[in-house]
């Protein structure tokens, strides 16, 4: 098969990437009208403090089944047929999206019904997001592994940028059209992903023991500097500049641009990284990829002050769209770095790890913010987060100099 051969010419890579756009554009066309229902709730009772600790609250629900599961999730995906996994994931998921379609629909969604909702959310993404991330590369060539990385994450994007705000628009009109939309791209990601054919792959040792095999993962990043190196500069970095979490408030309480501006604010980052992703599926970085994340990650901290110092709605869109280029940036080094010197029997462990800290960086991240919110408000929250981040792209370039040496993807 030619290194010059696109991803999307493979048949079963062409399911896998469908599976994949619709199955992010529902999540996200849920976690945003999650988020807007749960602070809209809490603020008919509480003050806006109060409310954004509940923000905080929904994101600390979905973070901590992926923290307590890590281990198991990842032994799972070396364990278990990964394209099983994914598809009891989707499963999972579209009974989520019935399940808040229906009290949306008959006007009786609360905090608890959210809040239990969330929990299923963070356990369906535990498992799936190892099992899929490892599943990638078996669909593949090595040589395409890059591109496919990007190509992947175009999905992603697209989903970033449509379902947002698909959901803020749906759901002005009738609070469970988005839900009910989501559960139908769901069944379409469960058809895509049942059309894909069984592959090779590299099962664990059945003789030896379970706990320590799921230590291995773990074991395997901590030893591993340039691996450690970037997964954990995504982490802290994303984990300080949360400003993602913040946007309920900002639409509602700073910008006053209503549910479906809201949309426009989610969906912007993803514009940036989208076309980040099209570019490196189409040319792949090749050189100096090390300094060039670090170098990304500062601007995400840049960008992300002046969103939070932004009362102009156009420009707040203009500085979450270099902030989602930045992020892109960053994620596709840091992926094409991971899939390529991570060994196919140890990916599914080693992606637990790498879910682990994404969601870290994501859900603890929203967490973090709307606690910080509830202390200082949430435009110094963000503000603050993003002067953060920019400290830690230059302390990781001091820490881990494997990853600053780091220059390019070796197949």
């Amino acid at each position: 098969m030619s290194e010059h051969r696109h991803p999307l010419a493979i048949r079963d890579f062409r399911y896998f990437w469908t599976a994949r756009l619709c199955s992010t554009l529902a999540q996200n066309a849920m976690v945003i009208v999650i988020g807007w229902q749960v602070y809209d709730i809490a603020r008919q009772t509480m003050g806006l403090k109060q409310a954004a600790l509940q923000l905080g609250l929904i994101g600390l629900a979905q973070f901590l089944p992926l923290f307590a599961l890590v281990l198991i999730t990842g032994w799972t995906a070396d364990r278990v047929d990964r394209r099983f996994i994914a598809r009891l994931c989707l499963t999972l998921l579209l009974f989520c999206a019935a399940l808040l379609a229906w009290f949306s629909f008959r006007g009786t969604m609360t905090l608890g019904i959210l809040f239990s909702v969330a929990v299923l959310l963070g356990v369906a993404r535990a498992f799936s997001m190892p099992a899929q991330n490892a599943l990638a590369p078996n669909l593949v060539p090595p040589a395409l592994l890059p591109r496919a990385v990007a190509t992947t994450a175009i999905a992603g994007r697209v989903g970033g940028i449509a379902g947002p705000a698909m959901g803020g628009y749906l759901y002005a009109g009738a609070p469970h059209m988005p839900y009910m939309v989501a559960a139908f791209l769901l069944g379409g990601s469960l058809f895509c992903m049942l059309m894909i054919r069984p592959i090779a792959r590299t099962g664990i040792d059945g003789s030896r023991n379970p706990w320590r095999q799921m230590v291995e993962g773990l074991s395997y990043v901590i030893h591993n500097r340039l691996v450690l190196g970037a997964i954990s500069l995504d982490l802290f970095a994303v984990l300080l500049g949360g400003a993602t979490a913040m946007l309920p408030i900002f639409a509602r309480d700073i910008l006053h641009v209503g549910p479906a501006g809201l949309g426009h604010l989610r969906a912007a980052p993803a514009v940036g990284a989208m076309l980040i992703a099209l570019w490196f599926s189409w040319a792949p970085l090749s050189k100096g990829v090390g300094v060039k994340m670090l170098a990304a990650v500062g601007v995400f901290g840049v960008a992300t002050v002046g969103f939070g110092l932004s009362r102009w709605f156009p420009l707040s869109l203009a500085c979450l769209a270099v902030l989602g280029a930045a992020d892109m940036f960053s994620v596709y080094v840091r992926q094409s770095l991971i899939q390529i010197s991570t060994p196919n029997e140890m990916r599914g462990r080693v992606g637990a790890v790498s879910t682990l800290f994404i969601s870290a960086s994501n859900e603890l991240g929203e967490a973090e913010s709307g606690f910080l919110a509830a202390l200082i408000g949430p435009v110094a929250a963000v503000v603050a987060g993003g002067a953060g981040a920019v400290a830690i792209a230059l302390l990781w370039a001091k820490l881990f100099p494997a990853l600053r040496r780091a220059e390019g993807f070796q197949v």
